[in-house]
């Protein structure tokens, strides 16, 4: 294939099945566990197409053709702000190799790509999730914005839904509750910690969205103790795109104490993932500087009795909300492997035994010490 760049550890495998094109979105009645078949590392700096690959932060899967479509967060700082599509060569054995097929870079409305913070620091996206809507053949993704409150120099930029076609020319934007819009006042989204996780629902008829980490009115980000750090899931329709509904999440404590303890630590949600029946998977991610790895844990989480908290100013001051469930499917801490940055999450193919797989992919934010890692599990119901 012309342009087509692999990386591979061994001779190729036989590939799961592929799941035939449909417009049913994959349901899954319950989840035991999540088994590792395998991991990649893609090399650092790969170069392809005249880009360089890594800060894969989103991915999702299209079926019909056994690709992957990856989104990059590369603020147009290297290249202009885009997005990869893949294909995984895979076995009930792991993933043997990973094959760059093309590049496409993310269009304004006016045609143009984007621009960097250097060039136009208002406009200048952070993009973090990625989702392909088979009954559309359309791509939406997010983009977390950017709020850099200085004396001098100011910059607000709102986070985005933005719905493209699948060569990144721009179609439609979703409208943002007021909540969302970044303000200089501490009231709004925190930097850095807004539109993380995008899933398709109801057969593609509906979208959930959530921030990463709390808003500020809504209380405190995760600290190392068990503290209320709320997040906000948001649910849209796709038809109109107006918002539908609001849900609660408990984020768990952070992982680690940072060294030196005052130092920069994080635990927020970078991916969330429709299993059906009202159920989300639900990615945690945990890092503590001066510990390289990150806790990665995988939660199933119910929203079927959760409470609508669209009207709710302050989740810190109006308490009496039913959040959503969670139960823990897997800490990655425990396959005892090497776990960077990882951000996305997609259903792949499925095995011969007829189960599912989940793909996960985890961004190296281009650093030479970090790692763009694949990771393939089994789905065990």
């Amino acid at each position: 294939m012309k342009g087509l760049i692999v990386f591979s550890l061994s001779v190729l495998l036989f590939a799961c099945t592929a799941t035939k094109n449909s417009q049913q979105q994959p349901t899954i009645s319950s989840i035991s566990a999540l088994k590792l078949l395998g991991e990649i590392d893609v090399p650092y700096n790969l170069q392809f197409k005249n880009t360089t690959i890594g800060g894969l932060s989103g991915i999702d899967y299209d079926s019909a053709n056994n690709l992957y479509y990856l989104i990059c967060d590369d603020r147009s700082s290297i290249n202009a702000a885009r997005l990869y599509t893949a294909k995984l060569f895979t076995s009930p054995k792991g993933i043997d190799s990973v094959a760059f097929v093309d590049v496409a870079f993310l269009r304004q409305q006016n045609g143009t790509v984007y621009p960097n913070s250097k060039q136009n620091p208002a406009n200048t996206p952070d993009p973090e999730a990625i989702r392909y809507n088979p009954v559309t053949k359309q791509l939406i993704w997010t983009s977390e914005g950017e709020r850099n409150v200085k004396v001098t120099d100011t910059v607000l930029a709102n986070p985005a839904i933005t719905t493209i076609a699948t060569d990144g020319k721009y179609i439609d934007t979703f409208k943002l509750p007021s909540q969302l819009l970044m303000q200089a006042i501490e009231k709004g989204p925190r930097q850095n910690g807004v539109l993380e996780g995008l899933t398709f629902t109801n057969n593609y008829k509906q979208l959930y969205v959530n921030v990463e980490e709390p808003l500020h009115e809504d209380g405190p980000r995760a600290m190392l103790t068990d503290t209320t750090a709320w997040i906000r899931i948001f649910k849209y329709d796709i038809k109109t795109k107006k918002q539908l509904k609001q849900y609660a999440y408990k984020l768990d404590p952070i992982a680690y104490p940072a060294t030196p303890i005052d130092a920069f630590k994080i635990n927020g949600v970078p991916d969330i993932l429709s299993i059906g029946n009202n159920k989300l998977l639900v990615m945690e991610r945990s890092f503590s500087t001066g510990r390289l790895p990150c806790t990665i844990k995988i939660y199933e989480a119910d929203i079927s009795n959760a409470t609508n908290i669209c009207n709710n100013p302050s989740l810190q001051q109006h308490t009496k909300f039913t959040p959503a469930t969670k139960r823990l499917i897997l800490n990655l801490d425990s396959l005892g492997i090497f776990t960077d940055n990882v951000e996305g999450m997609t259903f792949g193919p499925t095995l011969p035994n007829g189960h599912r797989t989940l793909v996960c992919v985890a961004d190296n934010n281009f650093a030479v010490f970090e790692k763009t890692q694949f990771f393939l599990f089994e789905i065990i119901p």
